[in-house]
């Protein structure tokens, strides 16, 4: 187990859920980062006294500063507070929940640190994959996933040797609008979006499960996690979220992870590992499941996943912009000025317009992901 946190995005779901996590652990947190609600996050320093703070709006850390002016906890501003509270000596595990490219620069200098990466953050590897696995394998420093799929896979291949594997079989329920036509979904509203069947999640992530675009940045983690190929990765529909993900090793036994729809047992995972510890979660009750189904996912019905997974085959900065545009353009659906369907034309027309560097550097990386954000702004924010 870890000996202490530095959390990432900690006023958004998946950090909230790994203060939670923490605090049933009692493992101490040495430092959190926010973007902007300082009210959440001066009831969390005021609660867990981390010995550090960054806001990343510089204008929101000076609010925040001049708040907890009675304690002793240090506060940074911008990427460089990011980066500190990433490095910070007292952490050994750094859990990345912010969303977002801004994640990249801290991750890579907690690697450069030797940490525990507790990643949550998708556009790490979604953006920058080869690039953060070999500084990974380089420095010697562990990534375990906190994507409910990817832990899944993770403790699935525990033990198993370099060749066993023979393919992945990444998970998905398919969201809320599982099966329509997009044609029918012109008319979504945000608030029918958000409203995942089976996953309490924030909004952004929530509106990406409804057009499966987050299955298919999840497609593109899986292959730099898992050292694959697009090809040696299957999406399989399974609507009750009971399966998290499997994998099929090479004599045909497909072993699979199973448990509730909860995210605090994978960052639990990614706390205690290679340990296990007492949950405070609900278990998994088979008499109450019913059913377990499986679907082959629509990709017609489905075009973001598609676009994804056409982003895995292409490489380069592809899944960059596609990820940087996707992002934008749902936080404009959210803000009701762009409509649900036009999601996806904006991250296509954004890969079109922005095109596709080959075997990129971290600015090259960082360069893609601004151009797809202003192209989807000046394009699609009207």
């Amino acid at each position: 187990m870890v000996k202490s946190l530095s959390i990432l995005g900690c006023t958004g779901s998946i950090g909230r859920q790994s203060i939670a996590v923490a605090e049933h652990l009692g493992l101490p947190v040495a430092a959190l980062t926010a973007n902007r609600q300082i009210d959440r996050l001066e009831e969390q320093a005021r609660r867990l006294h981390p010995k550090f703070v960054a806001v990343y709006d510089e204008q929101a850390a000076k609010d925040f500063k001049i708040k907890i002016g009675d304690t002793d906890i240090r506060v940074g501003a911008g990427i460089e507070g990011l980066i500190e509270a990433a490095t910070l000596p007292e952490a050994d595990c750094v859990v990345t929940a912010v969303s977002g490219a801004v994640g990249l620069k801290p991750t890579l200098a907690a690697i450069d640190e030797r940490k525990r990466i507790a990643l949550a953050n998708k556009e790490t590897l979604v953006c920058a994959g080869s690039l953060v696995m070999a500084r990974a394998k380089e420095k010697g420093a562990e990534i375990v996933p906190v994507d409910s799929e990817h832990s899944a896979i993770f403790q699935c291949l525990m033990g198993r040797k370099s060749g066993e594997l023979r393919r992945i079989l990444l998970t998905g329920s398919g969201g809320p609008f599982r099966g329509r036509a997009r044609a029918e979904l012109e008319d979504i509203t945000p608030e029918q979006a958000v409203r995942h069947p089976n996953w309490h999640m924030g909004a952004k992530i929530s509106v990406d499960s409804a057009t499966m675009m987050n299955k298919g940045l999840e497609f593109i983690e899986a292959m730099h996690l898992f050292g694959v190929t697009p090809d040696d990765i299957q999406v399989v529909v399974h609507p009750q979220s009971v399966i998290h993900s499997m994998v099929e090793l090479c004599d045909g036994t497909v072993i699979a992870q199973l448990g509730v729809p909860d995210m605090g047992l994978p960052i639990q995972l990614a706390m205690t590992y290679p340990e296990r510890c007492p949950s405070m979660f609900e278990r998994l009750d088979f008499f109450k499941l019913g059913a377990l189904t499986f679907e082959e996912p629509d990709l017609e019905k489905t075009p973001c996943l598609a676009l994804a997974m056409e982003a895995a085959r292409t490489g380069g900065t592809m899944a960059c912009v596609m990820s940087a545009a996707n992002e934008v353009a749902v936080h404009l659906f959210l803000a009701h000025r762009l409509g649900y369907n036009r999601i996806y034309d904006a991250a296509k027309a954004a890969v079109e317009a922005v095109g596709v560097v080959q075997d990129p550097d971290l600015d090259t990386i960082l360069a893609a992901d601004e151009a797809a954000r202003r192209y989807v702004r000046e394009h699609y924010g009207q």
